[in-house]
């Protein structure tokens, strides 16, 4: 068996068909380099217009890659009885719906889309205002006061409309009658949710918590610092500047037993030290490194 072209016949060795699988994954990889090294040279050329070919080619492919996925995850679950199938969680189906609004989809397409009957779709709406635990759509976070809801708005709209700028953001909403400025809008977009349930919020305060000694030699904390010599620094511009090495300054390490407050050693540095330096430093008495 062989492969014919317009120029050579290739023929094709013993057993070609063992390799199939193995061989379309490496020719793949393959086309993935070439996309790469090609998007890499126009994404760094000179040419403004070749950039930005460069940002919808690259845009464009992860459009589908990710179509893609979703295919398979798709076909996945539709092998699943839909009474089987698991629910969504009310915080999703609030996402669902604000999709589906962004979207403007009917609820046939969005059952269709989330794999779910049509009348389940056409139940949530109705259902939005409840409140309480057994709510059946909540919000990701507890909105209790007007400034969260505001934040929450601002974020989402960003979300679903990633085209919309902070000053179109502001003016969609002064249309709905919230007056916001764009700075406040941009604030809302740079703050970051550190509390998005009560766990992370646990394992965040956890985390910023300081380190606190309960008895002597419990925490030692060592720190640095520069230490001029009799030639001193000078100024901190060029051509009179001095390095920040000997024999210009000293660079001096502590140990500080934290529960007591007291010094337990220190020691002189030419220069900047090794992390091996900082920890074999002697304690309790001065040395020159």
């Amino acid at each position: 068996m062989a492969v014919r072209s317009s120029w050579v016949e290739i023929p094709l060795p013993g057993g070609w068909l063992r390799c199939v699988k193995s061989a379309v994954l490496q020719v793949v990889s393959l086309a993935r380099y070439a996309i790469i090294h090609t998007r890499g040279w126009a994404a760094d050329s000179s040419n403004a217009r070749a950039r930005l070919e460069a940002e919808v080619h690259q845009a464009r492919n992860e459009i589908l890659l990710l179509e893609e996925e979703m295919r398979i995850k798709d076909a996945r679950m539709a092998l699943l009885d839909p009474h089987r199938r698991p629910h969504y969680r009310p915080t999703e189906r609030l996402s669902i719906l604000e999709l589906r609004a962004a979207r403007g989809w009917l609820c046939a397409q969005t059952a269709r889309r989330f794999m779910v009957e049509p009348g389940t779709i056409a139940e949530w709406p109705g259902r939005v205002d409840e409140e309480g635990e057994s709510a059946l759509v909540k919000t990701p976070e507890p909105v209790n006061r007007f400034p969260d809801f505001v934040r929450y708005m601002v974020r989402r709209l960003k979300v679903l409309c990633p085209s919309m700028g902070k000053k179109r953001i502001a003016q969609t909403l002064a249309r709905a009658g919230l007056h916001l400025g764009v700075t406040t809008v941009r604030r809302m977009l740079k703050e970051k949710e550190d509390k998005k349930t009560p766990e992370a919020a646990g394992a965040f305060a956890q985390k910023r918590q300081p380190v606190k000694a309960g008895y002597p030699n419990h925490v030692w904390q060592v720190d640095l610092t520069l230490a001029p010599t009799s030639w001193g620094f000078w100024t901190a511009w060029l051509p009179f500047s001095l390095p920040q090495i000997w024999p210009f300054a000293w660079l001096l390490a502590f140990d500080v037993e934290q529960y007591t407050r007291r010094a337990l050693g220190f020691t002189l540095f030419h220069k900047e030290p090794t992390s091996r330096q900082i920890r074999e430093f002697p304690v309790g008495s001065c040395a020159c490194g």
